[in-house]
C-alpha cells in the first residue's frame, strides 16, 4: 500500500507539472548547457581594451591550444556550428511540439530568430576582419559579448587593429567594445 501511495504521489507530481513543461525545462537546460560550454571554451581572450594606455602598443596574446595551429581555426568553428546545430535541433523540437503551449513556441522561435541573427554577424565579422589583412578568423557572439580570434604573425595586435576589430564588431552586431574578447593567434 505504501508503494502504491508513493507511486500515485509521483503520477500526480508528474499530471500537476505537465509533459509540456517538463520538454520546455529540459530545453531550456540544455541550451543552458551549449552556453555553457561555448564559455568555457572562449573566455580565456584579453577584452577589445587591455592594450590601450599600457604603454607597449600590443596586446599579447593568450590563445587557446587545441591541437595544430593549422587546424585551430577549422576546428573552432566546426565546434561552433555543431553547438548551434543542436541548439536549434532544441528548439525546432519545441516548435514542433503539438503539446507545446503558444507563448514557449513563440519564445523558441525568438530564440531561433535570435541564433540565425548570431550567426549571420559572425559571419560578417570574420569576412570583414579577413578583408582587412588578417589570415584567418572566428567570431562568436554570445548574448551581449563577442569573442573574435584573429590570425596574426607574432601573436600581438597593433591598437588600430584591435580598433578596427572592435568597430567591425560594434557595426555588424552593436555590441561595445567592452564586450568584445579579441585574441591574437600565430
Amino acid at each position: 500500500m505504501v508503494i502504491q501511495a508513493e507511486n500515485k504521489s509521483k503520477k500526480n507530481f508528474l499530471e500537476k507539472i505537465g509533459k509540456r513543461n517538463i520538454i520546455v525545462a529540459c530545453a531550456v537546460l540544455l541550451i543552458g548547457a551549449v552556453v555553457w560550454v561555448n564559455w568555457l571554451l572562449f573566455d580565456t581572450e584579453e577584452d577589445g581594451y587591455s592594450g590601450y594606455g599600457n604603454g607597449t602598443g600590443t596586446v599579447n596574446a593568450q590563445g587557446i591550444d587545441n591541437g595544430s595551429e593549422d587546424s585551430y581555426f577549422a576546428t573552432v568553428q566546426v565546434s561552433r556550428e555543431r553547438t548551434r546545430d543542436e541548439a536549434l535541433e532544441v528548439l525546432q523540437s519545441v516548435v514542433d511540439n503539438a503539446d507545446a503551449d503558444e507563448a514557449v513556441k513563440t519564445q523558441a522561435l525568438s530564440d531561433i530568430n535570435r541564433l540565425a541573427l548570431e550567426m549571420s554577424a559572425e559571419a560578417n565579422i570574420e569576412t570583414l576582419v579577413m578583408a582587412k589583412g588578417f589570415e584567418d578568423c572566428v567570431a562568436v557572439i554570445n548574448g551581449d559579448g563577442a569573442t573574435v580570434v584573429v590570425k596574426t604573425a607574432d601573436e600581438s595586435l597593433l591598437p588600430n587593429q584591435i580598433a578596427q576589430i572592435n568597430e567591425i564588431v560594434y557595426e555588424q552586431a552593436q555590441i561595445k567594445p567592452v564586450n568584445i574578447k579579441i585574441t591574437a593567434r600565430k
